[in-house]
Formats: structure tokens, C-alpha cells, sequence
């Protein structure tokens, strides 16, 4: 019995010991795995980053895009090389882009926190620089692996508040394209495509009626040139004569957005600081005094209308006082002292800066006007189409003629033979595209874009552009047009 005992205690003691020895041998437990969820509050495409309270959205487009008579890619040949309408000049170029986006979201007691960053990476070719250059305009863009990083937003947005990188309050929802894909329309304010350095606070009053007011940095995309008279630069017109930034820009909206479209009245106030009369003097040669100028833009967008379901139309008008490029808004090409050719018989000039100043005089602000629009209209689920067009007219005041047109002054030794020296113009742009999208966010664009510069100088100019390869000698001052065909490709997801 005891030998019994003692077999059947040390049995029950191995299995016991063996048993534990393999579950200590036995992984522990995995933790639940958290499943990636969807975050509805915000639309579609949100997510819960997993472990947060904060929701995510990722965004972008792929492009593939050629212009047709144009050095830069859906500019148009307003100005260099391709003003110069010769050999020199591109028939076409052409540029591949990949956009992302990132959108987060986070519920707070004091409201929403949004965090927003949109970038592109650009490769364009078919541009090139220099008389008989044979490579590639910009190291940035030639070589074969060589492109171009450019940040369009960066912004945070709480409690009302948006700091950094964002689109301008004085810009439409639109911006500067109400139907079109064309970069250089005419006749509106605020940035194309991209963001503006600011501080800015909105407040919502409900029912779509909201009000804004920020301050924005002025230097990127809002300085078209204070020209200075007195020292030489392209046919007379004077070099850009820039002092250090003293102020920024101070912009504010009122803004109705509802079921049957939206309404935007749009003010800015610009501050134009010179820097010194010309002379060997430097800073002892002192220089105008500074000068505010100011822009309005009033928007209108109109939905449902009897055309078709999603059919809009939206308009823009800006007027300006020494602050034009709340009208030529950047890609614009007009603000510098661009000149379009014909043959080696004709010219057309057409410039616009803030201001102009000779020396011992004060500022001279231009004075600009335009609109711009669109008519955008589906014809069924896969094709849609848009018409558009711009004006935008050019002032400057008597004072300003009188400098750079009057006895001795810088245009008038340029111009002979009778001519009229008077720096105004007008431009104007029509055009229309045709889009088809096979299946979803996968759309191919056809458009056209006529240009024509109506100048106000006559008679002759003599000048030579050996850059541009135009030979000295008298060229005919007269009215310009010019066309831009542009093909894109575009996958957004």
C-alpha cells in the first residue's frame, strides 16, 4: 500500500510540474488589434488614426498636362521668349505633377482644431532660357530626375482663428479659375492655386452669412513692382524698386454662402514703401514716401439654374489703387514689363505696377479695374464644359505720364517718329474647354484661350532685345493678341 502510495503521489507530482512547464511554454495573450474606423462627423473619407480621438483625410491628383503656343505651361506667350514669337519660342511644353493632401480634424471644447497641408511635386519641360539654349529653364526642373516641391497650404484653424499658409480672404472660393484651367486670367484678386502667409479670424452668424478679417504677408505674391523711372530697365519703363517690407497687407470679407449660390465683398489695404532716388549716394539720396493703396472684389456664384442640375455661374470685379495684383493676380504676366511681338516689324507693351516714382517726385499709384467669369455646364455624367472670359484696364495718372512721358522723360526717348507715349491698356481673354470623365475623378480637358492686349502708345518705338534676338531699329507700337491650347489629364483620388 505504501509503495502504491508513493508511485501515485509522484506520478500526480511529474504530470503537475510537466503541466506547468508547458504552459509557461504557451504565448501570452494578444491584445485586440484596433481596426482602422470610420469618422463620420466631418464627411466623407474620414478616419480615426487608430489610438486617437483625431480624425484623418488624405487627398491628391496626379496630372499630366501640355500647352500648345506657350514658354510656361498654361501662361501663354505674353511676355520673353515666348513674346518674342520667333525662332526662340516654344510651340509647346509640357509638365507632369503629383498632388497630396492632408486633412486632420479633432473634436475639443472649443471647437474644432483642423490642421490642413497641401503639396505638389513638378516636373516641367519644353521651356528653355538664353539665345540658342539647349537645356532645360531652371536646375529645378532639367536633368532627368531633376523637379520642383512647391507648398501650396499649411495651416492651423481654431476657435475661428487660421494661421499659416492659406487661401487669401480677398480670393473667391474659385479663385482665379471660374470655369477655366488657363494660369493667367485677368480681372480678379487673390492667389491662384496656393496659399498666403497670414492671421486671419472669421465669425459665423448662421444661416451661410459669415465675416473675416486677418492680415497677410504681401512680399510672395502681392507686390507688382514700384518701378522706379530713373534707372534704366526694359524700354524705358523703369526697374522695380522695392523697399524692405514695413507692413503687412490687412484684408476682410463678408460672405453668404447658400442653396442658390453665394455672394463675397472683399477689401485690402496694400502698403507700397519705396526705396531711394537714383544716385551715387545710396541711402543719402532719401526716397518717396510710402503710400497705402487698396483693392475691392465683389464674387457671385449662381447654382440651379434652368441649364442643368449642377450648372453654375460665377463672376467676379475688382477695382484697385496702387495694389494690382488684387486684380493681376500673379501668373497673371502683365504686372512686369512684358512685350509681345510681331515679326521684326510690331510691338506691344502693356505693364502694370503699384506705383511709379522719378526722382524727387512722390508715388504714383496705378489704378486698375476688371471682371472675370464663367458659365459651367454639365451635359451628362461624363462630359461638361465651361465658357469664360476677363477684362481688366490699366490707369495711370497725369503726374505719372507726365514722368514717364513728358519732355525728358524715360519713355518718350524711346519713342520717334510722331508716336504717342501713354502707358494705359486694357486686356482681354476669352476661351472654352470641353472635359470628359470616363469614370470617377479620372477627367481628360481640352481648352483654348485668346488673349488681345489693346495698347494706348502709337507711331514707332526704337529698340532692340538682344536677349530675345530682335535686332535694333524702329518696331511699330500697335494692338497684340495671342492663343494658348492646353490638354491635361488629371486622376484625383
Amino acid at each position: 500500500m505504501n509503495l502504491m502510495k508513493s508511485l501515485f503521489l509522484g506520478s500526480a507530482a511529474g504530470l503537475v510540474a510537466m503541466t506547468g512547464a508547458q504552459a509557461a511554454d504557451l504565448p501570452l495573450k494578444a491584445k485586440a488589434v484596433e481596426y482602422v474606423k470610420v469618422c463620420s462627423l466631418y464627411g466623407a473619407g474620414f478616419y480615426y488614426i487608430p489610438g486617437t480621438d483625431t480624425c484623418l483625410k488624405l487627398g491628391g491628383y496626379l496630372r499630366a498636362d501640355m500647352g500648345v503656343n506657350t514658354n510656361g505651361v498654361q501662361t501663354g506667350n505674353t511676355g520673353g521668349l515666348g513674346g518674342a514669337r520667333n525662332r526662340l519660342s516654344n510651340d509647346f511644353t509640357w509638365r507632369a505633377r503629383a498632388n497630396l493632401n492632408i486633412d486632420t480634424r479633432t473634436a475639443t471644447e472649443y471647437g474644432v482644431v483642423r490642421t490642413y497641408f497641401d503639396a505638389n511635386y513638378t516636373w516641367t519641360s519644353g521651356g528653355y532660357s538664353g539665345t540658342g539654349a539647349t537645356t532645360y529653364d531652371g536646375s529645378v526642373n532639367g536633368g532627368v530626375s531633376g523637379g520642383q516641391l512647391g507648398l501650396n497650404f499649411a495651416f492651423i484653424q481654431f476657435a475661428g482663428f487660421t494661421m499659416g499658409k492659406a487661401v487669401s480672404l480677398f480670393s473667391t472660393p474659385w479663385g482665379a479659375y471660374p470655369g477655366n484651367i488657363y494660369d493667367g486670367l485677368v480681372g480678379g484678386g487673390g492667389t491662384t492655386s496656393q496659399g498666403v502667409n497670414q492671421f486671419a479670424y472669421t465669425a459665423e452668424f448662421g444661416n451661410g452669412v459669415s465675416a473675416s478679417v486677418g492680415v497677410q504677408d504681401p512680399s510672395a505674391y502681392y507686390q507688382a513692382g514700384i518701378n522706379n523711372l530713373a534707372v534704366a530697365g526694359p524700354f524705358g519703363y523703369g526697374a522695380s524698386d522695392y523697399a524692405g517690407t514695413k507692413a503687412p497687407d490687412v484684408v476682410g470679407q463678408i460672405r453668404v454662402d447658400q442653396a442658390w449660390g453665394l455672394f463675397q465683398a472683399s477689401v485690402a489695404a496694400h502698403d507700397n514703401n519705396a526705396a531711394y532716388y537714383a544716385g551715387p549716394l545710396g541711402q543719402l539720396n532719401n526716397g518717396p514716401g510710402d503710400k497705402w493703396g487698396w483693392a475691392g472684389q465683389l464674387g457671385l456664384q449662381i447654382k440651379n439654374i434652368p441649364t442643368g442640375p449642377g450648372d453654375t455661374i460665377n463672376v467676379s470685379g475688382v477695382y484697385t489703387n496702387g495694389a494690382t495684383r488684387y486684380n493681376f493676380q500673379e501668373l497673371a504676366g502683365t504686372a512686369g514689363a512684358n512685350t509681345i511681338y510681331t515679326g521684326v516689324t510690331g510691338v506691344g507693351f502693356g505693364f502694370a505696377p503699384d506705383a511709379v516714382f522719378d526722382t524727387g517726385g512722390q508715388l504714383q499709384l496705378v489704378s486698375t479695374w476688371g471682371v472675370r467669369g464663367a458659365f459651367n455646364h454639365n451635359w451628362n455624367a461624363y462630359w461638361s464644359s465651361s465658357v469664360f472670359g476677363a477684362y481688366a484696364s490699366v490707369r495711370y495718372t497725369g503726374a505719372a505720364k507726365t514722368a514717364m512721358c513728358g519732355l525728358g522723360g524715360t519713355v518718350s526717348r524711346l519713342i520717334s517718329l510722331g508716336g504717342t507715349c501713354n502707358p494705359d491698356y486694357n486686356i482681354g481673354q476669352v476661351g472654352a474647354n470641353l472635359r470628359w470623365t470616363p469614370v470617377r475623378n479620372l477627367t481628360f480637358t481640352t481648352e483654348a484661350v485668346y488673349s488681345m492686349l489693346d495698347q494706348k502708345y502709337a507711331g514707332t518705338v526704337n529698340a532692340a532685345n538682344a536677349g530675345l534676338a530682335k535686332p535694333a531699329g524702329d518696331y511699330t507700337l500697335k494692338d497684340q493678341n495671342t492663343w494658348t491650347v492646353m490638354l491635361r489629364a488629371q486622376r484625383t483620388w
